[in-house]
């Protein structure tokens, strides 16, 4: 109880209803929280049938906010993402009909299905909360958090993100397939869709917003900054790289590494918060100078930790 006291009891009933739907994945659900509660957007990468859609569904579904989900598919246009101007013949002018966009939530389901053009509406909200259409800026709700799914490149009809939208996720994970035990319990009692979106939420967007506010006051000392600084700069320098991590992505450091600190009911940031987010917001960023999976970035990133002194 005393956790919960310092934590926030809300976070402590998002954990556990999380993980009441999705069995064996506390490391995941943890760094989905800590995602939404550093304001980041948040993209699951993995083969079809572990449970992206469920945790995302999930998550959203335990808040009460608005939340839409958008299939992404090959035919998809940005209008059906943002919204479209309608003439409205009694007023003799245009009315601008808000899209899916303009929710708390919005799960962008297999986002790589459809095309690089599509994928770009997303920009702008991802990274500024707020959406330009026709010369005219509208301010998106707060709190807002974008959760993609996609599968590997390797399957058809799938298409590359941009790196430009790649660095607007704050985190990237893959679930992987759950344990013996966890998967006989999910293949028995596994809850269906219908029935995560009949339970009732256990938090507001408000008491979210609150939280995104706690942990902005957790506090960072110089050393693990100039720590984060180190690992960045590392990735620029690598010679196995081409394109190293940007300034966005060492601020989602400080960001995650901060949200994962006020998880563990702690008022600063640690050493192993940073090496704990490290994989997830660094390996999606980085470019190889040869081709290679995501495996190879996050063992890239493993030894850059492994080179870079830890402060004390």
């Amino acid at each position: 109880m005393e956790k919960a006291t310092q934590q926030g009891r809300e976070l402590v009933l998002l954990e556990e209803r999380l993980s009441s739907v999705i069995k064996g994945k506390e490391r995941a659900i943890r760094l989905a929280l800590a995602t939404l509660l550093c304001r980041g957007n948040l993209l699951i990468e993995d083969v079809p049938g572990v449970g992206k859609t469920t945790l995302a569904f999930t998550l959203a579904s335990s808040i009460d906010c608005s939340f839409q989900r958008i299939q992404f598919t090959s035919d998809l246009m940005p209008a059906d993402i943002l919204g479209v101007s309608i003439y409205n013949k009694s007023s003799g002018e245009f009315e601008f009909k808000k899209g899916p966009i303009f929710s708390n939530i919005v799960l962008a389901d297999e986002i790589n299905r459809t095309t690089p053009k599509t994928q770009s509406a997303l920009l702008e909200a991802m990274n500024e909360k707020r959406v330009s259409v026709e010369r005219k800026t509208y301010v998106l709700p707060s709190p807002f958090m974008v959760i993609a799914t996609q599968n590997p490149l390797e399957y058809r009809g799938t298409f590359p993100l941009p790196e430009s939208q790649l660095d607007r996720f704050a985190m990237h994970l893959r679930l992987g397939y759950p344990g013996h035990k966890d998967e006989r319990e999910a293949i028995i009692r596994g809850r269906t869709f219908d029935e995560i979106a009949a339970l009732e939420p256990v938090v507001t967007g408000e008491e979210i917003t609150r939280l995104q506010s706690e942990v902005d006051g957790v506090f960072v000392d110089e050393s693990i900054l100039d720590y984060i600084m180190e690992i960045v700069i590392r990735t620029r320098e690598h010679d196995r790289i081409r394109l190293g991590v940007s300034t966005r992505g060492a601020q989602f450091m400080v960001r995650t590494a901060k949200a994962m600190a006020y998880c563990d009911a702690r008022g600063f940031v640690s050493p192993s918060d940073v090496k704990g987010v490290a994989p997830h917001v660094l390996g999606h960023r980085i470019m190889l100078k040869r081709q290679g999976g995501m495996d190879d970035a996050d063992n890239l990133i493993s030894e850059i930790l492994d080179t870079v002194k830890v402060p004390l």
